[in-house]
């Protein structure tokens, strides 16, 4: 039992963490009258202490070594369901690899990994979560590259957070304001989002910078650019 957590003296002792209603017990048997109420507002709060890492920490200490990955789920006009599988870069919030399709299964998700980081290093973390269509072939191609999965625990979507994040600004930002016929049609509208996303969107976590860093234009006309459909527009400088 460690002893981390010791009590404030009372008339010349210590007192040892027993809870209240042992503490109590003791000062009645030293005439001390008083409820067991007021033993409890005045003990100290329990400071718990530990040596492991919190998640929060180990996102922040290690962002440019991970990257999420998630599904996202879009019905089309005949209510057939479509899979978006997107793979996000913490370190500057970039969609490095994102596809489509109407079939989900390991061997695919597996191939989109091998995509992923085909021309780029392997990040030393994945972060997924617990869905049967991360199966065997997905885990072996994971290992293969030489990545180390983390898996989040059972309905915490927070642990994967960034990625959660980032399929909400993909609903709200895009597809909430689209009809998606078919396969086709999503994989365009995402290409144009996606590439609006990396290339103009300021983003908060990264000090109000795009995913792939803006330059800050001081001179020139200012002028505006639709993108993604006409959903959003980037504003620019135009060279006098």
């Amino acid at each position: 039992m460690q002893l981390d957590h010791l009590s404030p003296r009372f008339s010349g002792f210590c007192v040892v963490p027993q809870g209240a209603p042992r503490i109590h017990g003791e000062l009645l048997k030293l005439a001390f009258d008083i409820s067991e109420a007021t033993v409890q507002r005045y003990m100290p709060k329990r400071q718990h202490r530990t040596t492991r890492q919190r998640w929060k920490t180990f996102l922040k200490n290690h962002s440019a070594q991970i990257v999420s990955v998630d599904f996202l789920v879009v019905p089309t006009i005949t209510f057939k369901l479509l899979y978006v599988l997107v793979f996000l870069s913490h370190d500057r919030r970039r969609i490095i690899h994102f596809n489509v399709t109407a079939h989900p299964t390991a061997h695919w998700c597996a191939q989109q990994l091998r995509n992923a980081f085909s021309d780029a290093e392997s990040p030393r973390f994945l972060i997924l979560d617990r869905d049967t269509k991360f199966g065997e072939a997905f885990a072996a191609t994971v290992f293969a590259l030489g990545m180390e999965p983390l898996l989040t625990a059972y309905r915490s979507p927070w642990q994967n957070g960034f990625a959660e994040r980032l399929i909400g600004s993909i609903r709200r930002e895009c597809l909430d304001h689209v009809i998606i016929l078919n396969e086709t049609h999503l994989r365009g509208i995402l290409e144009g989002y996606v590439r609006y996303y990396n290339t103009q969107r300021t983003h908060l976590g990264i000090n109000k910078d795009s995913p792939e860093p803006r330059e800050v234009q001081t001179e020139g006309e200012i002028d505006k650019v639709a993108v993604a459909n006409g959903l959003h527009h980037y504003y620019y400088r135009r060279a006098a």
